[in-house]
């Protein structure tokens, strides 16, 4: 079932792409960056509240927290540094390179998570870096 959810999200991001790339012509990117915050925003509390999960957030302890908001962190940089990128550059060249990304956090889950690493898995992140390096020069 996961890997539904998993090309749902691919099919989301790219749209989020294509969509994006229309939507910053002539914009600042930093705000649009917040304008698509701020609809996420409205869109994740809409679920959390209709779902009745928002009593969770009493639970949450401070490493939750800690590493919730340092994630959101992340993401919000990651937005500001895509959104940036596509207006400068093709969408076909900036989406590939941004899911370069797929191969750091496999390095990055081996080193920090002790996830292992598999023939499989670090064949499949050396030609998503070959790939990005095809595409970069």
């Amino acid at each position: 079932m996961w890997w539904i959810y998993a090309l749902l999200s691919a099919l989301f991001a790219a749209l989020t792409a294509i969509f994006a790339k229309i939507g910053i012509k002539g914009v600042d990117t930093d705000l649009a960056t917040a304008i698509r915050t701020v609809v996420i925003l409205l869109i994740a509390w809409a679920i959390v509240l209709c779902k009745g999960t928002n009593q969770g957030i009493s639970g949450l302890s401070k490493l939750n927290w800690t590493f919730l908001v340092l994630s959101g962190c992340a993401t919000g940089l990651s937005w500001i540094f895509y959104f940036k990128a596509l207006q400068l550059g093709k969408v076909s060249q900036v989406a590939p390179v941004d899911k370069l990304s797929v191969a750091i956090a496999i390095i990055l889950s081996v080193v920090f998570l002790g996830e292992p690493l598999t023939l499989k898995t670090g064949m499949g992140a050396l030609l998503i870096i070959s790939g990005t390096l095809v595409l970069i020069f």
